[in-house]
Order: structure tokens, then C-alpha cells, then sequence
């Protein structure tokens, strides 16, 4: 990572990652632009800033850090900043959701898109898969850094707080967990769908330290 980050070219790179984004699910008259859009400067920050990683893709992954979506549907975003960083070519991005696409809907591994490690789309699984891949580079002796995106929504899975209580508990303190906390889901309002309470305390609560950004805000996230 550069100590001193380009923000204006993270934003320029954002502002492209969003024009992808609008037209592969127009293209697709399909797709979830909302989430993806959101995410948009997370996902920028974490892959030409924040991460160590190899676009070349070796699945073994040593001395690389590692992100896995666990809220599949914002596929869009992840595909573009993918290829933005050099995994697929761009022109790939026009197949989104098309027939024979590897970018499906939900990102799937059976195709071989470079940068897809699991499959998801089936929610509440990612940070279990994150805590698998933190603590193989523990085993391993290899220091780098897990990451893992989530929806709000998606936390009114039970599996989220088991995998978070079991990090804590067996200090798994080389993985980050974001969560796009926009208030949204596809029913509603998660606080009429199923309301999340106080957010921050509860991760407390299980042992983790909750560091709060806005994650519209390319300097807020960077900074924290």
C-alpha cells in the first residue's frame, strides 16, 4: 500500500467503476445497481490502494491479501473493479448476466473468472469463509490480511454471529469485516423487516472493535 494515496485518481477510478456499473445492469435489464453503486469506493480504496494482490491469480494466494464478497447480488461493482484491475479484460463486462456469461448474476466459480475464490449469493457465508482463509495464512506463517464485505441486511442471518463470536474467540485478528450499513434491503427498511438495533454494540458485544466510516467518502475510508 502507498502511504500517500492518489485521492483524485481513486475517485476518477470510482466515477469509472460507476459508469460500468450503470451500464451492465441496464444492459442486462437486470442486476442489483443500488448495493453495487454504494460499495463503489469501499471496493475501489481496498483494491488499488489497500490490498496486496496479484491479478495474475494464483489460488494459493501466499503473502496476498484476500477479499471475499459475502453479499453476492452487488456483483456489478466487484466485476468492474475486477477487471478496472486488470484480472479480465473490460470488454468482458458487456456479458453481465448474459447467456454462457462468466459474470453471472451472483458470482459463481465453476467458469474460472480470475479474482472469484467462492461462490455467493446464498447470504451469511462470507465472513465464515474469511475466518477460514485468516486463519489458513495464520497456519501458513503468512501475515497478510483477510477482508470480507456483508449487507446489513444480511446480518439477520444467524450464521453471521456465529462466525463473528468464533473469531473472537480464537482471535482472528488478521481479517477485516465491513458492512454495508445503508438501512436497505430488498423487502425494505431493515428496521421494519427485522430490525438491527444498536449495530456497533452488538459486534462489541461478540469482541470485535467496530471502527465507523462513511463509506461514500474516499478520504473517511482511507483514513480509517
Amino acid at each position: 500500500m502507498d502511504q500517500y494515496p492518489d485521492i483524485e485518481k481513486l475517485k476518477s477510478i470510482a466515477s469509472q467503476v460507476r459508469r460500468d456499473i450503470v451500464r451492465m445492469v441496464h444492459g442486462a435489464q437486470s442486476g442489483h445497481p443500488g448495493g453495487s453503486l454504494g460499495c463503489t469506493d469501499f471496493l475501489v480504496a481496498l483494491y488499488f490502494h489497500i490490498m496486496k494482490h496479484d491479478k495474475s491469480f494464483n489460488s494459493d494466494a501466499k503473502n496476498e491479501d484476500l477479499f471475499f464478497l459475502s453479499n453476492g447480488h452487488i456483483s456489478p461493482v466487484w466485476y468492474s473493479v475486477l477487471a478496472r484491475s486488470g484480472y479480465f479484460d473490460t470488454k468482458e463486462l458487456a456479458t453481465f448476466r448474459k447467456l454462457n456469461t462468466r459474470l453471472q448474476g451472483h458470482p459463481a466459480t465453476e467458469e474460472g473468472l480470475p479474482g472469484i475464490r467462492i461462490a455467493s449469493g446464498s447470504l451469511g457465508q462470507g465472513l465464515s469463509a474469511a475466518i477460514g482463509a485468516a486463519l489458513t495464512k495464520k497456519i501458513n506463517n503468512d501475515s497478510s490480511t483477510v477482508y470480507t464485505l456483508m449487507g446489513d441486511g444480511e446480518l439477520q442471518e444467524g450464521q453471521v454471529w456465529e462466525a463473528a463470536m468464533f473469531a473472537a474467540s480464537n482471535k482472528v485478528d488478521n481479517l477485516i469485516a465491513a458492512v454495508d450499513y445503508n438501512g436497505q434491503q430488498i423487502d425494505g427498511p431493515t428496521s421494519k423487516v427485522n430490525d438491527l438495533g444498536d449495530l456497533k454494540a452488538k459486534w462489541e458485544a461478540f469482541g470485535w472493535t467496530v471502527i465507523e466510516a462513511n463509506g461514500n467518502e474516499m478520504e473517511d475510508i482511507l483514513s480509517n
